[in-house]
Parts: C-alpha cells; sequence; structure tokens
C-alpha cells in the first residue's frame, strides 16, 4: 500500500467516526490544504556530493569521470632551463606513484577528489628512489595553521588512528602537497563545482524519484475518493472494509498500473497532484543536466544532453572542453607538482602536442609555419618545440 492510499484510508477513518449529517443538502466531506514548506538541500559535504552527485546522479558521474580521464591522459613535459628532460626522476615517480597505483589510477582519483571536494592531498614518503606518492582522502583531512594563521599541517583520521603531517619536514623538504580550487569564502579549503550546482543537482535527483515514485503508484498521480451521498451521511463501517481490501488488493502499485476504477454510488475521483505533463518533466531534468555541466566545464553536447546549440559540432565542442576545463587544470596540477616535488629546478608543463582532441589545431598550425617564409628552419623547429638541427 503505497503513501497516497495511506493518507486515503486515514481520511475515511476520521469520516466514519461521525454520526449523520443533520443538514438536507448533500456536502462534499472533502477538504484540500496544499502549502509549500522549505527546501530540503542536499549538504556540501564531500561525503554528500560524492554519495548524491557522483553515485547516484549520471550527470555528475559522466562529468567528473571525462574530466578525470582526459587529464590523466595528458602526458607531462620536464624542462630545467630550456633543456628538455624526458628521463627526469619527478616524471619517472609520477609514471609509479606508488605499488598500489599507475599513473592514469593515481592522476584519475587525484583528479576526482579534486572535483568533488575542492581539494587534493599528495603525501610524500620516503626519499630517492624508494620515494612514494599517496592521496589522502579529503573528508578525512583537516588543515592546522600556525600562530599567524598560515597552513602548517594537516590532521589525517582513518579509522581511530590519527597522524600529524607537515606540509614542510624538517629537513626542508616538502611532504605534503594540497590541490585546491579557488574559494572566496575560505581561506584553507577549496570550493567543489558541485557546490555551484546544488540546486540543479537536487532537481534532477527529485526528478527522477519522483518519476520511480509515480510508476511505483500506477502511473497516475495522486488523488482522492470522496465520499458524497445524496441524502448525506457517511460510508458505513463495512463498506469501509471492502474499499479498503478492494484498493490494497487490485489498484495499489505498479502491477495494476492501467486498470478501470470502479466507482459506487455517492463516490467520486478527484486528482490531486500534476501530472508528468504538467509539470514539463523532460525539460526540467534536461534544465539541472545542463547547469551541472555548466558547473565542471563540460560541453552538454558531450554528454548527449538535447537542447544545446553553442557549439556547431562535436569536434569543435571536444577542442574547447580541453581548452577551457582540461589543460587548465592539468597545467595548475603539474606546476605545483613541480614546485613541491622537484624544489623550483624543473618546470612540468602538459604535452599539447600529444592530445589527440587538439590535433586539428597542430596540423593548422604546422601548416602555417611551414608557408612562413621570412623565419629559417631552425626557428620553426623551436617554435614548434625542438631543437637546431646539429
Amino acid at each position: 500500500m503505497n503513501q497516497s492510499s495511506n493518507r486515503l484510508i486515514r481520511w475515511l477513518k476520521r469520516g466514519r467516526a461521525a454520526g449523520p449529517a443533520e443538514s438536507k443538502a448533500a456536502s462534499y466531506g472533502f477538504v484540500a490544504m496544499h502549502g509549500a514548506g522549505p527546501a530540503a538541500w542536499t549538504s556540501a559535504s564531500y561525503a554528500a556530493l560524492s554519495r548524491e552527485g557522483f553515485m547516484r546522479n549520471p550527470v555528475v558521474h559522466r562529468c567528473v569521470t571525462l574530466t578525470a580521464e582526459a587529464a590523466a591522459a595528458v602526458p607531462w613535459l620536464a624542462h630545467e632551463g630550456a633543456r628538455e628532460v624526458p628521463e627526469h626522476e619527478l616524471l619517472a615517480l609520477i609514471d609509479r606513484p606508488n605499488q598500489r597505483d599507475s599513473r592514469a589510477a593515481f592522476l584519475e582519483a587525484l583528479y576526482g577528489q579534486l572535483l568533488l571536494s575542492g581539494d587534493a592531498f599528495v603525501e610524500r614518503a620516503g626519499e630517492g628512489g624508494g620515494a612514494a606518492l599517496y592521496l589522502l582522502r579529503p573528508d578525512r583531512v583537516s588543515v592546522v595553521t600556525d600562530d599567524q594563521g598560515w597552513p602548517a599541517a594537516v590532521e589525517h583520521r582513518a579509522g581511530t588512528a590519527k597522524r600529524r603531517i607537515p606540509f614542510e619536514g624538517e629537513d626542508g623538504v616538502t611532504r605534503l602537497l594540497q590541490l585546491s580550487r579557488f574559494h572566496p569564502l575560505d581561506d584553507l579549503r577549496g570550493l567543489a563545482p558541485l557546490e555551484a550546482a546544488l540546486m540543479a543537482l537536487d532537481i534532477h535527483n527529485a526528478a527522477g524519484a519522483w518519476n520511480k515514485a509515480l510508476l511505483d503508484n500506477a502511473a497516475r498521480p495522486s488523488g482522492a475518493l470522496v465520499y458524497a451521498p445524496a441524502e448525506g451521511g457517511n460510508m458505513a463501517p463495512e463498506q469501509f472494509e471492502r474499499l479498503k481490501r478492494d484498493l490494497e488488493a487490485d489498484y495499489a502499485g505498479a502491477a495494476n498500473a492501467g486498470r478501470p476504477l470502479v466507482l459506487e454510488g455517492g463516490l467520486d475521483w478527484r486528482a490531486i497532484g500534476m501530472t508528468p505533463k504538467d509539470m514539463d518533466f523532460v525539460e526540467a531534468k534536461h534544465a539541472a543536466s545542463r547547469d551541472i555541466a555548466l558547473a565542471f566545464g563540460v560541453p552538454p553536447m558531450l554528454l548527449g544532453i538535447p537542447g544545446d546549440a553553442t557549439y556547431a559540432n562535436y569536434a569543435e565542442a571536444n577542442r574547447a572542453f580541453y581548452r577551457l576545463t582540461v589543460l587548465p587544470m592539468v597545467t595548475r596540477t603539474a606546476d605545483a607538482f613541480a614546485r613541491a616535488f622537484g624544489a623550483g629546478r624543473v618546470r612540468l608543463t602538459p604535452d599539447i602536442d600529444a592530445i589527440p582532441g587538439l590535433s586539428s589545431e597542430r596540423d593548422a598550425f604546422w601548416a602555417r609555419l611551414e608557408g612562413a617564409s621570412f623565419i629559417t628552419e631552425d626557428e620553426k623547429r623551436e617554435a614548434v618545440g625542438y631543437g637546431a638541427k646539429r
């Protein structure tokens, strides 16, 4: 028995206890009250955003997965001054950060945490060839400040274990790297993109839950049976019990969808809910999906969301996704790794030429460069990142 049927039965029970009506004119024993209570919003905590967003909402899951996988697939280049160092030890460390994770798995988790929490914490353990990088789950980390209010360390909790990790060790080596997205109101933690789309997330999830409840309720909107006999009065106890049994056995649940409701004299069905058409159900979900994609910087066209004609074709949307979303995040991350774990002696940058989604831009640039007769061949090679011929 669903909630709508239970409310109907409680209403009929209250009416059964009353005595016969004294008025000669028939009157409906029906009162409808409509009110809008305050909306209930999802918490902005990492656990809530992960559970209600990434683990429950397909749009959020695809936005985070698409961005994290694309960013993790971009290779990095190491330079010391103007010289490229393909075998730099920091690149080797990132290629195999620890005994469990590969480069792709490690960076996908890092970018995923950065998108869902606004922060990512990387701990460096060991030295030299035995060094390893580990990710700390953001909800288990709290930032500790010094007497001046500047971040000095973090406290990491895992179950009952608790330890303090300084950003910089006593030997001057960086032990912890915190990557944070800009937060206008918090000096210590970053702002997750999904926090800006919490309203759209809740609307999208609520629309799905409402549609599921409607299907479970035989795909009909809520309503009430109104008893109003011509001579007045209330329903007899045996009539009430029979109606209750009939509703439970023949009309409740999705298995009874489409069955006609047979009403006896004095009973009338009154719909008190909105239909999917009245709610413009499909467009509401699409609008919420576009807002979520906008917060993550993913063109809706890449997610298959209709109604967005910002880009002329899929290839153009894909180039915009890399240029406006993926590359800025990768560039900022690579620079942070170089400053933290490279001791300022190395510069890490994304290898844009190795990105398949930007191959058309590279081909057009090379064609323009090849046609430039006013520069030498060595200058052309330098412009595309290669040294002069020996």
